[in-house]
């Protein structure tokens, strides 16, 4: 029988639950980051972080440290330096043997970018805290305005667990694609800003050509929470239309949100799929690449 919506998370390899992340708290090989962002107001969630955070948590700033240096002819989030970002995590304590937990305010569209880095550089033993903030503050859990000091870890990049993909193959797949094409492209946006009906953030609205719309909320509850395994599983199949997820490319304005779907997928037990880095504010940043707008067909 499938565990009901509010059944435990207790593993550490996606995603955990509040209580069981207060039983780990203040052991030696557990760190913890914390992802709160606004992007309308990039400095709130370092402000939120110093009033008031999980013991022991330290702060990633999606701009400055989970994103690299923003070009002409980037998206807005770039991939950082696997090195430079190596050298981050060692700043923050965090070991090659660490258990890492990131959270934010905003059902884990933030923290899942951490998740999906860390993973990136090779580090498989990494979660998103479901509910994030808000789950630990209604449970009554200890807050604390300290910064920790940390000893420095020994972090170091390992194969890759994640995919990526860059522009020029999306491109090549899009002019390729035709109806029952064997490659898919998630995006991960809310749906009136796939449709173009109201772009709220990048200076041109729409969606690449053969792009098929896969809001990440949708990977959760009405209690913001992620959605069981095996249902996620079912929902994503019926996208995937007997594909395999190493088919799958995933986006969505800057390659953080997509990074939501990439943890729900890997939830349901579906690997593989790559993340479009760019995603549509990279794509958009050359006029030439033809948009769509409206539902998908």
């Amino acid at each position: 029988m499938e565990p009901a919506q509010n059944a435990p998370r207790t593993g550490w390899n996606g995603i955990i639950d509040v209580a069981s992340l207060r039983g780990a708290l203040g052991a030696p090989n557990v760190r913890i980051l914390d992802c709160r962002h606004d992007l309308a107001q990039p400095d709130l969630g370092q402000k939120q972080y110093r009033q008031g955070h999980i013991p022991g948590a330290v702060f990633a700033h999606l701009d400055r440290d989970l994103a690299g240096a923003r070009t002409a002819s980037s998206g807005r989030h770039p991939l950082p330096d696997a090195a430079a970002m190596a050298a981050r995590l060692r700043s923050w304590g965090i070991r090659n043997a660490s258990r890492v937990i990131a959270y934010d305010a905003s059902e884990g569209s933030y923290a899942a970018r951490a998740w999906w880095l860390l993973r990136w550089l090779g580090h498989s033993d990494v979660a998103v805290l479901d509910g994030g903030w808000p789950a630990w503050v209604a449970a009554g859990y200890p807050t604390s305005d300290q910064e920790p000091a940390l000893e420095p870890g020994d972090f170091s990049v390992r194969p890759s667990l994640q995919a990526v993909i860059g522009v020029d193959a999306v491109a090549a797949r899009c002019a390729a694609a035709a109806p029952g094409s064997p490659a898919l492209l998630l995006d991960a946006r809310a749906p009136d800003r796939y449709e173009g009906r109201n772009e709220t953030v990048d200076p041109v609205a729409g969606h690449i050509p053969g792009a098929v719309n896969r809001f990440w909320k949708r990977n959760l509850t009405e209690g913001g929470r992620f959605k069981q395994p095996a249902q996620l599983r079912a929902e994503y199949q019926a996208i995937l239309g007997g594909r395999t997820p190493d088919a799958v490319s995933v986006q969505c304005g800057s390659g953080v949100t997509a990074c939501h779907d990439l943890l729900a997928l890997h939830l349901a037990g579906l690997e593989g799929a790559a993340l479009f880095s760019g995603s549509w504010s990279q794509w958009i940043a050359d006029p030439t690449r033809p948009i769509r707008t409206g539902p998908a067909p």
